[in-house]
């Protein structure tokens, strides 16, 4: 995808960068060469983004011509809003705080240039602003008020308002951020669309192994896509991209969230969606979801601190509790008496008011469908850990034991099992999940669906080896294609 800069005049944007084209903002509104053009980065520089002003439209129809603007015309909206104390998220608050907590006066003003802030003190900050609200040029000015930093103003700036002495502050920031990760690849053909994936290196338990995330994105690069691994300090890109494909265990009140949400709202491919995020990460609703639509499940009680009682009852000894946002096994645990029912679910319910009861049906291993867009895509059985319950077992330490694993082919898998599996993904969505089931003889039951499943090399692809990634990428594809024809 090439790049622009569109400012008002040519002589406001006096750098020469490689790939890069300066574009008076009349000829970009104008000229037919700029109207036609597809697959264009578009920066917008221009000295007014006021309403109906040539800079308000230069993002409004970089929008409408499928182009990809910085900044995106709903960000120039919300900037309108910034002085809202509501519109700051916590963490940016959190590092307001923490970045002005040793300034002296009751009053400070911080340029923001593509991310970057003159203060290395202040880097975090203008990363996290930037973040939020995606603009080449911004200016925010904090006042002291009541023991405490708060946003007085936070708004775009315009290229002439810059002091001559940070231009070269500013081209800096902004050579580096044209080049950041963007270095010219050896392709046959031009890409025909853009992926991130959204990794996190530090992920003691990540969805995909390294060795898995290089195949995605050799199937991703052999359909077409141009594909960038990003990180959590890359919100601000996001609207640059066709498709974001979520490789880091999801959360809702986590950064890979406001990842799949801003991206579904810019108009991109998600996987995960932020639905579906929202569906499978709280097992109090995937309960709820699966009697709806009448999938069967093991005998499943909500519990709160007024029927706490009634569980051994209604579930009898074991039994299961699970933590509404647990993942991993973690906050899953079973319980063997009264006693020890009443301190584990005392404790899960200072963190949640509802949490999910089940009762205890042990089996040999359980099953694993992956589902995509409403088909069976693979399958695994994951056994037991050695003298324990569930697949996987952690120690104190933080050490963990794994049970074995078999993956098999789709059409050796018995048709319940599918069809259950399938069933239970498609009431959560049409994207990419992992179905856990118990098999009891003809019984089949699920134990929930993840929206994040694990694909990693040597375990879920062991059957279909590379055509695994490139279904999953296929269907990046055919969506993609479908928004094209719409």
């Amino acid at each position: 995808m090439s790049g622009i800069v569109v400012v008002d005049q040519r002589s406001d944007w006096p750098v020469d960068i490689p790939g890069i084209e300066v574009v008076t903002a009349w000829d970009y509104l104008t000229q037919e060469l700029h109207t036609r053009a597809r697959r264009l980065r578009v920066y917008n520089l221009c000295r007014s983004f006021a309403y109906q002003s040539s800079g308000y439209y230069v993002s409004l129809l970089a929008g409408a011509r499928g182009h990809k603007p910085l900044p995106e015309i709903t960000t120039i909206q919300d900037l309108k809003l910034a002085e809202s104390p509501s519109i700051i998220n916590d963490e940016v608050e959190e590092l307001i705080q923490h970045s002005l907590a040793r300034i002296g006066s009751s009053e400070y003003v911080m340029n923001v240039y593509f991310g970057e802030s003159l203060a290395r003190r202040h880097e975090r900050l203008a990363r996290a602003l930037f973040n939020q609200f995606p603009a080449p040029l911004l200016q925010a000015k904090f006042v002291y008020r009541g023991e405490e930093w708060r946003v007085d103003s936070l708004g775009p700036i315009a290229l002439g308002e810059v002091p001559a002495s940070h231009h070269e502050v500013l081209f800096e920031a902004a050579r580096d951020y044209f080049a950041r990760k963007r270095s010219p690849r050896r392709r046959k053909e031009p890409s025909r669309y853009d992926l991130a994936i959204l990794v996190n290196e530090d992920e003691k338990e990540p969805p995909s192994n390294a060795r898995a995330l290089k195949l995605f994105e050799k199937s991703a690069e052999d359909l077409g896509f141009d594909v960038e691994f990003i990180d959590k300090s890359d919100y601000g890109h996001v609207a640059e991209f066709d498709a974001l494909f979520i490789r880091e265990t999801t959360a809702v009140n986590h950064h890979t969230y406001r990842f799949a949400r801003r991206a579904a709202r810019e108009g991109l491919v998600v996987v995960d969606d932020p639905l579906s995020i929202l569906r499978a990460a709280n097992k109090v609703f995937l309960a709820q979801l699966m009697e709806r639509h009448r999938i069967p499940q093991p005998k499943t009680m909500l519990i709160h601190t007024r029927n706490l009682k009634q569980v051994a009852a209604e579930l009898g000894f074991p039994c299961v509790l699970k933590q509404p946002d647990s993942q991993f096994s973690k906050g899953v645990i079973k319980v063997e008496n009264a006693a020890e029912l009443k301190d584990k679910a005392s404790d899960m319910l200072e963190r949640s008011d509802l949490i999910i009861g089940q009762s205890f049906e042990p089996t040999e291993y359980d099953w694993r469908v992956g589902v995509l867009d409403g088909q069976p895509l693979y399958a695994c059985r994951y056994f037991m850990a050695k003298d324990h319950w569930q697949v996987v077992k952690r120690a104190g330490n933080g050490a963990k034991v794994e049970g074995s694993h078999e993956t098999l082919a789709v059409e050796d898998v018995p048709p319940q099992v599918l069809k259950i599996a399938v069933d239970a993904a498609r009431a959560v969505g049409n994207g990419l999940y992992g179905v856990d089931l118990k098999q009891f003889g003809k019984v089949v039951k699920v134990i929930e669906v993840n929206d994040n499943p694990n694909i990693d090399h040597g375990i879920e692809d062991l059957v279909l080896k590379e055509t695994l990634y490139r279904r999953i990428m296929e269907y990046f594809i055919r969506r993609l294609e479908a928004r094209t024809r719409t």
